[in-house]
């Protein structure tokens, strides 16, 4: 196979790649600290995980040359891929507002909706644009959460939290949108700048979950 002919392509298989990175090596950091609170440890690096394979799933269909076909069939699982890391976000939220109970039962049916969207999604034309609506609301509601939390003093990180979820909500918006951006001669469609944003946000993430994990309430 070859390299896409197509320089925004081009980049945004390269952010996705880098995303992929990121993301791995913040799931790897998490069970790290999971010692206080191993089931939310497990929860987060599920998460970063998921989109880390998602992020390397991504620049191969967008970085490579190939059959319209099969680039076809490659969206399939990443699309799934990306609504199982919405529903384990969603799962992270809940336990940070409710308790790890709570979030252990809403798990199975937030996995339930994601593949539900999922499902939609295949049936549909723009089908994409379900699963930008379903990343929506699941976002508002961890940005609700996380806004919540910090406003109470309830959970060591949660300021970062709310930063790194707006700034992926403002990353889905992003997405949606025709926006086209060259940075240095460097050419970025809407695809590239989500990624961007969405990469500026991981370590506030990271750092919130960290300092969740570390504090010596667990909360």
């Amino acid at each position: 196979m070859q390299i896409i002919a197509s320089p925004t392509e081009r980049t945004t298989a390269a952010t996705d790649a880098l995303i992929a990175a990121v993301a791995l090596r913040y799931a790897d950091d998490l069970l790290k600290h999971r010692q206080g609170d191993p089931w939310k440890a497990g929860v987060w690096a599920a998460t970063f995980g998921t989109l880390g394979a998602s992020g390397a799933l991504g620049a191969v269909v967008h970085g490579l040359e190939m059959p319209e076909e099969r680039r076809t069939l490659l969206w399939r699982p990443l699309t799934l891929v990306l609504g199982i890391t919405v529903a384990l976000f969603a799962t992270g939220a809940v336990g940070d507002l409710f308790g790890e109970r709570a979030a252990r039962r809403a798990l199975p049916g937030l996995i339930l909706s994601a593949l539900g969207f999922y499902t939609i999604s295949q049936r549909i034309q723009r089908g994409f644009l379900v699963f930008i609506i379903y990343e929506a609301v699941a976002m508002l509601f961890a940005l609700g959460v996380y806004v919540r939390l910090a406003r109470a003093g309830r959970l060591s990180g949660a300021q970062q939290m709310s930063a790194g979820v707006l700034l992926s909500i403002l990353a889905a918006a992003i997405q949606a949108s025709n926006a086209e951006l060259t940075v240095f001669g460097v050419p970025f469609d809407h695809n590239g700048l989500f990624h961007i944003v969405q990469i500026a946000g991981l370590p506030l993430l990271a750092a919130g979950l960290r300092a969740a994990l570390d504090s010596p309430a667990g909360t």
